[in-house]
């Protein structure tokens, strides 16, 4: 067990002594300031302390010390552990400023872009209290479910803030509290009766091929900055799309020593925390976009590949830059305001047009996006061979900018619309069914429409099928290679 005394140590030039509580453990010294002082005449002769107000204050407190030691077990603690605990260990801990000194850590660990998450959160739940000074104590699991609630409207902070929150507070558990040594300085945990909610799942924002089209053809909208918005959407948009849908943080941060014999060499920001790769990835720059690489160079000095830094101070600022500029064409095209698109739109088109027109595989897709493989272990093995994403970025803007074709949604929304106005020329082959039992088909030339076919099927419908039942009657048309179903009521429709 410690031992205390009450003592001084240096007079200060003013004639004041500053008064210490003096502690002893395994032999070991340490000292504890005090905000009392006494004068030569609050000292014996052997420089002990003797003045009555002083030493009742100091004995008091010595007193609070024995208790807070009695309650924990100090045999293994060194002197300092038993002053930190006596300092600290009954106040309350702000979580503001934890919160902080973890985020800093995050930015000299170079997890910027998680670290940005992590201060939103933070700043977020300090606006729900009120204050920019948070205490651990104040985090209980009614607080803290009160804070989730208010985020009940958003699509992803619901999630993405608590969990960064937990994680912020499982950090500070794990630093504060000693808990082999009995040193508990954060006592509250509200996660037991806490429950996160998931975030809503992303909207599939990818448009249609000639919709893209429609976009990179509108007129810019006029303006009178140098540099205006709308130019810088519609090029960083272009960008992405003719990169593989490459995020405009990754843009952004391109120096010029990534890119040589055409080629971009990246780790995406996103993930390269989190993958044994690093999400490593090699993107060959089409022909369609080298204009815009020598009209955004940087200065032949700077170690950026792309002025964007310049301008913006920051890749968040960037991305809302570019945001606002395909907004603002996404208006000028009188398009409803829930219809414009944003960057992303054009990630998202970019892997949608390499799946559905131009024949790549989910597997082909996360590869040119530069997604997480599930083959992990096996990727760490080989020396990967990028060609392929770069055939298939080809084939994605290609179409998209070097043809008319529609895209294969608007195709089949097409020949949907389109399957009765067959000519008679065509060959047309019907089956009328009855229970799923074929009654009869027909397969000729000279059908003009639906009708018709129709109407040389109803004769295979024998007289017992009752009066008011269903029947269904499949039609194809052979050269087109469409088929359509329709239902008539016997007795009504025929």
């Amino acid at each position: 067990m410690a031992t205390f005394k009450v003592c001084v140590q240096k007079q200060r030039k003013d004639g004041f002594w500053p008064v210490y509580i003096r502690v002893i453990h395994h032999k070991k010294v340490a000292y504890i300031p005090t905000d009392k002082m006494v004068t030569d005449k609050g000292l014996s002769n052997h420089n002990e302390v003797e003045d009555p107000y002083v030493m009742r204050w100091c004995m008091d407190r010595i007193v609070c010390y024995m208790e807070s030691l009695n309650k924990v077990d100090t045999e293994h603690w060194t002197v300092k552990e038993v002053v930190d605990f006596l300092k600290n260990g009954n106040t309350d801990v702000s979580f503001s400023e934890y919160a902080r000194l973890h985020h800093d850590r995050m930015i000299d660990n170079r997890q910027e872009r998680n670290a940005r998450n992590y201060e939103l959160a933070y700043q977020h739940l300090e606006r729900y209290a009120g204050t920019t000074n948070v205490m651990f104590s104040q985090l209980t699991s009614t607080f803290v479910n009160g804070w989730i609630k208010s985020l009940e409207h958003t699509h992803r902070a619901k999630e993405m803030y608590p969990v960064c929150i937990r994680q912020i507070f499982k950090a500070a558990c794990a630093e504060l509290n000693e808990y082999d040594q009995g040193r508990i300085r954060i006592t509250t945990n509200p996660w037991v009766k806490v429950q996160i909610p998931t975030a809503d799942r992303a909207e599939k924002l990818a448009i249609s091929p000639e919709d893209c089209r429609a976009f990179f053809a509108a007129p810019l909208p006029e303006s009178k900055m140098k540099s205006p918005l709308p130019e810088l959407g519609r090029d960083v948009a272009m960008m992405v799309l003719c990169l593989g849908g490459m995020n405009t943080v990754d843009i952004y941060r391109l120096k010029k020593r990534d890119y040589y014999d055409g080629i971009i060499h990246y780790k995406r920001a996103k993930t390269k925390k989190f993958r044994a790769d690093e999400a490593y990835m090699e993107m060959r720059v089409p022909a369609i976009i080298q204009p815009l690489f020598e009209k955004y160079a940087a200065e032949a000095d700077d170690e950026y590949l792309f002025c964007f830094h310049t301008r913006h101070t920051n890749n968040d600022s960037f991305n809302a830059n570019v945001n606002i500029g395909i907004k603002k064409i996404c208006e000028s095209m009188k398009m409803a305001k829930s219809d414009w698109y944003s960057v992303y739109t054009f990630r998202h088109t970019w892997g949608t047009v390499a799946q559905n027109d131009c024949g790549a595989s989910i597997a082909d897709v996360a590869f040119g996006m530069n997604h997480s493989s599930g083959h992990k272990v096996t990727r760490g093995y080989l020396k990967i061979d990028f060609t392929p994403a770069w055939t298939l970025n080809e084939k994605v803007i290609d179409f998209i900018f070097f043809s008319t074709e529609k895209g294969a949604r608007q195709q089949h929304e097409d020949e949907s619309n389109t399957f009765e106005r067959f000519s008679a020329k065509q060959m047309i082959k019907g089956t009328v069914y009855f229970r799923g039992k074929v009654l009869g088909e027909v397969q000729d030339i000279g059908f003009n429409n639906v009708d018709e076919v129709i109407a040389a099927l109803v004769p295979f419908v024998p007289d017992d099928v009752p009066v008011r039942s269903m029947v269904q009657f499949r039609i194809e048309n052979c050269d087109k290679q469409q088929t359509a179903i329709y239902e008539r009521m016997k007795g009504k429709g025929f």
